[in-house]
């Protein structure tokens, strides 16, 4: 059985967990990849997923190989989106695939902080934290970085939010400050003043760490 379908089915698998469903009618029905029982059959018998009755979940095997292949997969998708600024989600979708099966652990660590460590996929979904993001080193230089990390003149394209509660999330988004926005980062003491537009605000340190930007 190829090992690229067995991956592709835990990637299914741990997206349809996300979704709160561990159908395996479900996941048959919806998988484009032919032989699905069969590679099913055959990650059962490798010890990567188990089944009960209806329900497919993952083993402990199962769920460090699955987790591995959708943080590849998702970090891709950063990569794609906002170093070569691809906008068709076809294509996006296409080159992901290919590329959660080539990137070395290594590379994988290179691209995470290269990109800034994003926490989601450009369609939202949650990137699998991984060494690079728990220790936060930085040994190159990230295409993202926090806002506060601007010299001031600089301006930086919103790409992601990592606010700390959904509330903050909502008090930004109503200010403008949204992915994909222009900001202009003014100066940064005695507080952090962003131009957005013709608007100008101030925001403390805490916040401006948890704004993260492409520059521009």
């Amino acid at each position: 059985m190829s090992e690229h379908v067995i991956d592709e089915l835990l990637e299914l698998i741990w997206t349809q967990r996300e979704d709160g469903k561990d159908n395996l009618t479900d996941l048959l029905r919806i998988t484009e990849e032919e032989n699905a029982e069969e590679a099913v059959k055959t990650m059962t018998h490798e010890g990567l997923v188990k089944i009960t009755g209806d329900s497919i979940v993952f083993t402990e095997r199962g769920e460090i190989r699955a987790k591995g292949i959708i943080r590849r997969h998702r970090l891709a998708e950063r990569l794609f989106t906002e170093l070569f600024l691809i906008e068709d989600d076809a294509k996006i979708e296409s080159n992901a695939c290919e590329f959660e099966h080539i990137l070395s652990p290594e590379v994988t660590e290179s691209v995470c902080t290269f990109l800034g460590h994003p926490p989601t996929c450009p369609h939202g979904r949650p990137v699998p934290r991984g060494n690079c993001c728990e220790k936060f080193h930085k040994e190159m230089k990230p295409l993202v970085t926090p806002l506060n990390e601007l010299h001031p003149g600089e301006e930086g394209r919103i790409v992601f939010i990592a606010p700390k509660n959904h509330a903050r999330l909502d008090r930004l988004s109503i200010m403008g400050i949204i992915p994909g926005s222009i900001i202009r980062l003014h100066q940064k003491r005695p507080s952090y003043v962003l131009e957005i537009g013709e608007t100008t605000l101030a925001v403390d340190s805490d916040i401006a760490k948890e704004i993260y930007v492409k520059r521009v």
